[in-house]
């Protein structure tokens, strides 16, 4: 017979012995990995290693003030140009 129609079977689902309730354990809390699980003093020693290795190797680029002045001017129009507020002629160049 029709289960649903049967008015002799219960409504309260009875559980089976097919599907074993899993229990999964709570989420261990994240950890900080790599850099950021060090000493700040460590990360500053070989963040130091490595700029003296590309100094060394030539590989290193060292910003003269034009060039610095030139970067922070760029920076500062970029986000104005987006929002369509930066000066005439800015939208051009970019």
């Amino acid at each position: 017979m029709n289960s649903v129609l049967d008015s002799n079977t219960s409504s309260v689902p009875v559980a089976s012995e097919e599907a074993p309730v899993v229990v999964e354990p709570a989420p261990r809390p994240r950890r900080p990995r790599g850099f950021a699980a060090m000493d700040r003093n460590k990360v500053s020693e070989i963040a130091s290693k490595g700029g003296k290795a590309a100094h060394a190797a030539g590989t290193a680029h060292q910003f003269t003030s034009a060039e610095a002045r030139d970067a922070g001017r760029k920076g500062g129009i970029a986000p104005h140009v987006r929002r369509g507020r930066g000066p005439r002629g800015a939208a051009a160049e970019s």
